[in-house]
């Protein structure tokens, strides 16, 4: 089950490339509109009133992809895990009903906070938090990248946290953050390997994750229901850090890092012999190809924020996941 398949967005990855690898780039900064070195030159990687500007075309495009069910109303402002865990999601919709969605309810995202960190070369990205009329108390992270000046900023992850649990990021005298290369060795595990660290956990477990919701209570819910009365249940696990999946990591006041990254996940049902898988529900069924019969396999996209620090276990904060696909055999 290594191959990459469930619904994907495709990239402008020539067009990016030949960005990421131009001489100059068109920069704006608080003093207005000047000619820098983008590759070379460490800047913020946006204006506050950009971040501010891309939260709320974001948040007009959700809305309106939402109340449709029709993915092309957002596809341009989601990307990476976020594009593949809500294009999926509105497909089931859209299925189900055609005529768009008779439970909408405006997203209303408020109290908006930004990270912006200073870096040098492609991609640019930030981070905004927000309070939002969905979700509880949680506040919504949202990682914004782009690879371009005159590209759309894209928001790759979403990641709900209580409000006592959001990172509190290192900042200069100005205001900007810190970004954290991915194979940053000051941390406890680079930021780069997080993903393949934490597929890994979530088979074999081990201690370079912190118990946790979303790491040793996670690894037991899977134990109990992996075998039950005429049906068996296998997972598998996968990193995902290519394209606009990569981690984006930004360093913490105690010098750790704040990570976002993502991951695949399998989980096949076989029935025994004489039984039949549970039905699923009509969202499963929107995205699944083929006849269930014995078996039925569904594929997750996930997306982690996790607390990266100096020394000791890692702490997953959030977790976002969404089915991207599956399959009856």
């Amino acid at each position: 089950m290594s191959r990459d398949r469930g619904p994907r967005r495709p990239r402008r990855l020539g067009k990016h490339a030949l960005v990421a690898a131009s001489a100059t780039a068109l920069s704006l900064t608080a003093s207005g509109c000047v000619v820098v070195h983008g590759e070379r030159e460490v800047l913020p990687s946006a204006t506050r009133a950009e971040a501010a500007k891309a939260l709320q075309g974001f948040t007009s495009a959700y809305n309106a992809a939402d109340k449709a069910y029709d993915a092309s109303l957002d596809a341009e402002h989601t990307t990476g895990a976020l594009a593949a865990i809500d294009s999926a999601r509105l497909k089931a919709g859209r299925t189900n009903h055609p005529d768009g969605n008779p439970s909408h309810a405006p997203l209303e995202l408020t109290d908006a906070r930004y990270t912006i960190p200073k870096k040098a070369g492609w991609p640019r990205w930030f981070v905004a938090d927000a309070k939002a009329n969905k979700g509880g108390e949680a506040r919504w992270l949202l990682v914004f990248t782009r690879h371009g000046q005159e590209e759309t900023w894209q928001a790759a992850y979403l990641t709900l946290v209580a409000p006592d649990k959001v990172p509190r990021f290192k900042t200069d005298a100005d205001g900007w953050a810190e970004a954290v290369p991915a194979n940053s060795t000051d941390v406890a595990v680079p930021p780069g390997d997080l993903s393949k660290g934490y597929t890994t956990y979530l088979k074999n477990g081990g201690d370079a994750f912190a118990d946790g919701v979303h790491t040793s209570s996670w690894r037991q819910l899977r134990e109990k229901r992996a075998i039950r009365p005429g049906l068996v249940t296998q997972y598998i696990d996968e990193p995902l850090t290519g394209g606009d999946y990569a981690p984006l990591a930004l360093r913490t006041q105690d010098g750790g890092a704040a990570v976002f990254f993502t991951t695949r996940h399998y989980e096949k049902q076989t029935a025994a012999r004489g039984a039949s898988v549970p039905t699923p529900n009509k969202d499963v069924l929107a995205l699944t190809d083929g006849e269930i019969k014995q078996s039925l396999t569904m594929e997750f996209v996930s997306n982690e924020l996790a607390l990266d620090p100096a020394d000791g276990p890692v702490s997953i904060l959030g977790r976002v996941q969404g089915m991207t696909s599956a399959k009856g055999e």
